[in-house]
């Protein structure tokens, strides 16, 4: 007997919670070394106002089997001075003040909003679960009036099986930030430190014995961080007010739903000057990997006590300690994240519009724009030498990284 057309094709349909996906399928499908694609980050992100109007996940499924899911997060008025830098935000300040709609464009986000891009999937995806996918993707942006299409930070390997299907669809690729990432191969945080290059040793027992140097500061790891979500947002604040993109914005919800979810394993570094939070690194674990997801520091002691390096070495010893193989932190301030040892990941956007005079002017504009955006916040750490922080740490100066570059 023929099985039944039914059986044999693939279907699409879209999810508005992550909590109509079983569980099962969830952890089946998710990368189970990223704790940034546990399921828990995802319902924190519903849970708060991070950004985006609302989320949806598109499934691809032949019949009882799930065979892809794609999140997705929808913005209605997402504002373009809020996601370029502070030169472009100050070129861009007159067209905010007097017309203001002209900055606002509704947009499709395709992949994780707060980590790195994957379609979830247990085997390798066919042709026909691709095409099912990107075809999927633009039914739902013409229903929902989202003319901005993005798959956004996908590394090489994960976009490389969408690039035929893309491409037909109109997609077309633009640099994005890489992230970076640091090895795990010591046992001991000490030893991590001795196997660091020269100068970057130096640096780093340069920063701990500021640190020391300040007797009322001590560093604690924290499991149940709800009660310290208030001081946690006037810290991150203090980040985000001298960041030069700001596409998601934590929230006191986000930062509650995910203290409060039965996971990941989640920990809080937090700095305290007495009882009072001076600093903190969100960090998430998840089998080998770990996550040092989002920072917050009081810039009246950073610079001094080395704030920023701390919170990180802190992270580092945590991860060891867990038995993780890397950790990985975000896409900014290259210099010391080098410095410690991290290499650069590299990873990409595919971009569309759902109609083709803007889609033209993005693809002739867009790409340069982002490469010279990508390449102003590299600095001095040229594509080609990013993979090699024994070179690029060596510029800078003994006993003097960066202290709060975030």
């Amino acid at each position: 007997m023929e099985p039944a057309a039914d059986d044999t094709a693939c279907r699409v349909e879209v999810l508005r919670s992550v909590d109509f996906l079983p569980p099962s399928v969830w952890h089946q499908l998710a990368p189970p070394d990223d704790p940034m694609w546990s399921r828990s980050v995802f319902g924190a992100m519903e849970d708060g106002a991070i950004g985006p109007d609302s989320y949806a996940y598109l499934v691809v499924r032949r019949g009882p089997r799930t065979e892809a899911v794609l999140p997705m997060a929808l913005f209605r008025n997402l504002r373009l001075d809020d996601i370029v830098g502070a030169r472009e935000r100050r070129l861009l300040s007159p067209v905010r003040t007097s017309v203001p709609r002209l900055l606002r464009v509704p947009m499709l986000f395709c992949g994780n909003f707060l980590g790195q891009g994957h379609v979830l999937s247990a085997e390798p995806l066919t042709d026909e679960v691709i095409r099912a996918l990107v075809d999927g993707v633009l039914r739902f942006a013409r229903a929902e009036r989202l003319g901005t299409v993005v798959f956004k930070d996908f590394a090489p390997a994960d976009l490389s099986p969408l690039r035929g299907a893309l491409g037909s669809a109109g997609f077309f690729p633009a640099p994005s930030m890489p992230d970076t990432e640091l090895t795990l191969s010591g046992d001991s945080f000490d030893r991590y430190v001795e196997q660091l290059p020269a100068k970057p040793r130096r640096n780093a027992r340069s920063n701990l014995r500021k640190f020391a140097a300040h007797p009322g500061l001590r560093m604690e790891t924290v499991e149940d961080f709800r009660a310290l979500v208030p001081q946690m947002l006037g810290l991150y604040r203090q980040v985000m007010d001298r960041a030069e993109q700001r596409l998601d914005v934590l929230d006191a919800g986000f930062l509650t739903a995910l203290a409060a979810s039965p996971g990941p394993d989640r920990r809080l570094v937090a700095c305290f000057e007495g009882e009072r939070l001076v600093a903190f690194l969100l960090c998430l674990f998840s089998g080998s990997g770990a996550t040092g997801a989002r920072i917050g520091l009081d810039y009246r002691l950073a610079h001094e006590a080395r704030l920023y390096h701390n919170v990180h070495y802190a992270a580092i010893r945590l991860a060891l300690d867990a038995g993780c193989r890397h950790i990985r932190f975000a896409q900014t301030a290259y210099t010391p994240k080098l410095e410690f040892g991290c290499r650069l990941t590299e990873q990409s956007y595919a971009i569309t519009h759902l109609r083709p005079l803007p889609r033209a002017v993005l693809r002739r504009l867009l790409p340069a724009a982002l490469a010279a955006a990508r390449t102003q916040a590299l600095g001095p750490h040229a594509p080609a030498r990013a993979t090699h922080p024994r070179d690029t740490a060596a510029a800078d100066q003994e006993g003097a990284p960066s202290a709060c570059p975030e």
